[in-house]
């Protein structure tokens, strides 16, 4: 094998060897597009849209497209896109991850994908594209990135939308119509639930074009880039999104069980297993439960959600900490995200875990939610027709993402050489006997004028160092889930010389440090506004400084990582590692870490303990050897060896879920169309009747044994229809039809008996002589107006029941489902496959959810009355606007108007007869008073 690599080179070299011809097309077009005036480089979209609907691939207008952007960059931002830069943007466009090292520019290199991408034309529409998204990990980023980028997408004729929280749904529509969309994944896959539980379709903000099935799976968006990928697409990839409501069941039960949990003895009465992270009960942990809830078996049928309650509880006290996986703020439990140290609020463990965290802590427990809607980031984004990713870590995962997501990874060279060392690691014999080394390696660092950068994996660690310098009044900035708000202006000037910075988990941060410090950051700092005189003058000044300490922070060695402990992810430690050596500048890196840290603790650290007591190696001394290395990353190794099955299972249970949502939600969506509801229902009316006269009529029971009147009853009873048994009973053989004939006739009389009545409500026949000379031909095509109306009225009102019957029903099944999920894991005690049970159960309890889908349906149009019905009276006025004019009379619509027969605009109402005030006498002759007479049958009509 490595004797072909070497004839033949690696195939990230050929990619790049084939790229460099493209690269050099590009850089021929530079001259023709800087001769371009505004107005002319604003007209590429256009011409290069047209292109590609006559024919052309996007392929063939690439060097065309990336010299338009390379162009507008320089003139809108002053960057000018590097060649490797290109390279980066080929890559995206050809639907792979671009693995590029910190401070090469990922933002600016999505530029040319996203345009170009954005460019295709839809096919319905073709001087409209169909959109290109670009998903990142936060808020502020992606605010950032788009108004940053947005000079560039506007001066080629492009507009640039924004999705972060908060938005309203007008908004979110608008953001996504335009050509280029910023936001995050949990918001894009958020709006996707939501989409599907919406009741217009017009009230959807995503774009969906109908891409068909690829890979077994529906394609129904167009193209995003996906940065930080590694992030997005691995590390959340464990934690499926969920839209949720409010449950039924009681919390006293948490606090029950939280009062237990202190009583239990670790590794007598239950068994923490870090590795895995779970927790068991052992037999004796299990007897004092018992007796503890009066419980006879734990284990029997009924004490299922018992059981689920106390293993949650064990693991809200042994494995989720304070301050590690959470902090407390205002009284709530708000979750740290383990990969990139960020607070997470709004987001809830799911399962009742983040209710015995509630109960742990003593604070009030929010009622437990039930699953209104769920999806995974895995299958959210394999409904792109076309993804990309952008990482500066990404190769460790390259198996993983071509397996799952089918996504290869080029590693794009850097604009300069790498200049960064990474030293071996440090490993001392205890934490306090580390902290001790790192602390003196940071004042050394400081006194040399050297910035350090201090990874740690926790809040409360990044604390402990924090304390640890104010002793020795070393200044520094902490950067962790506590004041993340600040970050960008921390990270900004964490080069500066001698500047000290201690910070959780890298990834995701996004801001690059630049040696000597930001300028631009530090003059926004100061000023109100950029486009203030002011500002200009306060940029130049913090320029100078910059300038002067970039070259002695260069001096003294660039920028100094020091890592506290190994996280479990060798990607994140490399990310952290990547802060330094941006561009070429030169840099450090080394991590300093303990027999106790977690990593150490749980893959190996005994042995490596051993081997320092026989050595009689000093508490402050490390041991530096390549086989501790090796161990730390074979450990890290296992890791995430589990962690990818974590995600696999993950997925593996969620693809069948999957399945039956693309089902569900296409079924929605042609419910929300609403053009072939009336098929729809009575294709349901088929269903139900076929099921009704299976259940009573089964196939291989002879015909004298037929339960005739039990399907008498049910059909009378639940349909309110009268059913004559006599033509069935006549004909065995067709029964099953007839039954299925008569249904839909009574259907459709029903449907003809609605509109008819309400027809007559609105417009009946005047009495001889009330209207002079009256056009009752005027009148009967008005009358079918009126009809049409009311028929398209009962439409709507056969969809929204559909709605509602999906909405119930599959809100229903996905409770059902999560506890199929729980319960097939104890099949694995009993030698059985737990996710081949599941696929079959699952199947079919989403044969019995189409089922009571159509059942609902039927039974509820059938039983729907329009006289006195609320739902149906206000069906009935939905479209009441109908034109109505009478020769020389006119009979009023409901706001008082005519409107002309030919639908002209509204007229003044003709009276024949005199008007009629409330007291005088009505004109009928009767003698009573008009209001008392026809007065209020007249306002009745109206």
């Amino acid at each position: 094998m490595k004797f072909f690599k070497k004839l033949f080179g690696t195939r990230n070299e050929r990619v790049l060897k084939k790229m460099r011809p493209i690269v050099d097309k590009i850089n021929a077009l530079e001259p023709t597009f800087q001769a371009m005036s505004a107005e002319e480089l604003a007209g590429t979209t256009a011409r290069l849209r047209a292109r590609v609907a006559a024919g052309e691939t996007l392929d063939d207008i690439l060097p065309e497209a990336f010299a338009a952007v390379r162009e507008a960059s320089v003139r809108t931002t002053g960057m000018r896109h590097y060649d490797v830069q290109l390279m980066g943007g080929m890559a995206l466009h050809r639907g792979e991850i671009a693995e590029m090292k910190t401070g090469e520019g990922k933002t600016l290199v999505a530029t040319t994908a996203l345009y170009l991408n954005a460019v295709e034309p839809d096919p319905e529409n073709p001087t409209k594209g169909m959109g290109a998204h670009l998903v990142t990990v936060n808020d502020y980023l992606a605010q950032r990135d788009a108004e940053w980028m947005a000079p560039i997408y506007q001066s080629l004729g492009m507009t640039v939308g924004i999705i972060v929280h908060g938005l309203s749904d007008q908004q979110r529509k608008a953001s996504y119509d335009c050509d280029i969309t910023y936001g995050t994944n949990n918001e894009f896959g958020f709006d996707y639930l939501r989409d599907n539980m919406k009741f217009n379709i017009e009230d959807m903000v995503h774009r969906h074009f109908p891409f068909g099935v690829k890979d077994g799976q529906t394609k129904t968006f167009h193209y995003a880039i996906v940065d930080e990928v590694d992030s997005i697409l691995i590390d959340e990839a464990r934690t499926p999104l969920i839209i949720s409501g409010p449950a039924e069941e009681s919390t006293t039960v948490y606090y029950t069980v939280n009062a237990i949990v202190p009583s239990l003895r670790r590794d007598e009465d239950y068994v923490v297993d870090e590795k895995a992270h779970s927790v068991t009960l052992t037999e004796s942990g299990v007897d004092k439960v018992e007796r503890r809830m009066s419980v006879r078996n734990l284990y029997d049928a009924e004490n299922v959600e018992l059981v689920h309650h106390v293993y949650q509880a064990l693991k809200a006290h042994t494995l989720f900490k304070r301050d590690v996986n959470y902090v407390i703020e205002d009284g709530e439990i708000i979750i740290v995200d383990e990969f990139t140290g960020r607070k997470m609020p709004g987001r809830r463990w799911s399962d009742g875990l983040h209710q015995a965290v509630e109960a742990k802590e003593g604070l009030k427990i929010k009622d437990e939610n039930q699953t209104l809607a769920t999806i995974t980031f895995q299958n959210y984004f394999r409904m792109y027709n076309k993804l990309a990713g952008m990482t500066g870590t990404a190769d460790t995962e390259a198996e993983e993402f071509a397996r799952i997501y089918n996504l290869d990874v080029l590693v794009v060279p850097t604009h300069r050489p790498l200049a960064r060392k990474d030293y071996e690691d440090l490993v001392y014999k205890d934490e306090r006997a580390k902290f001790m080394a790192t602390l003196k390696k940071i004042e050394e660092c400081h006194a040399k004028g050297q910035p350090v950068l201090v990874g740690t994996t926790s809040v409360d660690k990044s604390e402990l160092v924090s304390r640890l310098l104010k002793r020795k009044n070393i200044p520094h900035h902490v950067l962790n889930a506590k004041n993340h708000m600040l970050e960008a202006q921390i990270i900004a000037q964490a080069g500066r010389k001698g500047a000290v910075t201690i910070s959780t988990n890298m990834a995701g941060r996004g801001t690059d440090i630049i040696l000597g410090g930001n300028a631009e950051a530090m003059a926004k700092g100061q000023v109100e506004s950029v486009e203030s005189e002011k500002y200009e003058e306060v940029l130049k000044n913090f320029q100078k400084i910059c300038a002067k300490e970039r070259q002695e922070v260069l001096d003294a060695g660039g920028l100094m990582i020091l890592g506290t402990e190994r996280h479990e992810s060798r990607r994140v430690d490399n990310q952290l590692r990547g802060r330094a050596g941006r561009q070429g500048d030169p840099g450090a890196s080394q991590f300093f870490l303990s027999l106790d840290d977690d990593l150490m603790r749980i893959f190996g650290g005994d042995s490596i303990k051993k081997i320092m007591e026989r050595l009689a190696i000093p508490d402050d001394e490390p041991i530096v050897h390549r086989w501790v290395t090796q161990s730390i990353e074979s450990a890290q190794k296992r890791v995430e060896g589990r962690n990818f099955d974590i995600r696999k299972n993950v997925l593996e249970y969620d693809d069948v879920m999957n399945q039956q949502r693309q089902t569900i939600y296409a079924l929605r969506l042609k419910v929300l169309d609403g053009s072939e509801i009336r098929e729809m229902v009575l294709n349901a009316i088929e269903q139900v009747g076929y099921m009704l006269f299976d259940q009573y009529c089964p196939v291989g029971v002879v015909n004298d044994e037929w339960d005739w009147r039990g399907l008498k009853t049910d059909i009378e009873g639940n349909l309110r229809i009268k059913l004559d048994l006599e033509p069935l009973m006549a004909d065995p053989d067709k029964a099953g039809d007839l039954l299925i004939e008569f249904l839909i006739k009574a259907y459709e009389q029903k449907v003809e008996n609605t509109v008819t009545k309400a027809v007559n409500n609105r417009l009946p026949e005047p009495e001889p002589g009330l209207v002079e000379d009256f056009d009752y031909d005027q009148w009967q095509k008005d009358r079918e107006k009126v009809a049409e109306a009311m028929l398209e009225g009962f439409r709507l009102y056969e969809r929204e029941r559909f709605l509602r019957a999906i909405d119930t029903l599959w809100k229903n099944h996905l409770y059902a489902m999560d506890h199929l999920k729980e319960g097939v894991h104890l099949q694995a005690h009993a030698q059985k496959d737990p996710k081949v049970i599941y696929k079959r159960e699952g199947y079919e309890l989403f044969k019995q959810l189409i089922d009571l889908i159509n059942q609902n349906v039927v039974q509820s149009m059938f039983r729907a009355e329009v006289q006195g019905d609320r739902d149906a009276e206000k069906l009935r006025r939905l479209r009441s606007n109908v034109a109505m004019q009478y020769g020389r009379g006119a009979l009023p619509t409901p706001d008082g108007q005519s409107v002309a027969a030919s639908g002209g605009a509204p007229g003044p109402v003709t009276r024949v007869v005199p008007k009629v005030g409330r007291n005088d006498p009505c004109p009928c002759g009767s003698g009573k008073k008009y209001k008392k007479c026809h007065g209020a049958q007249d306002a009745a009509t109206l």
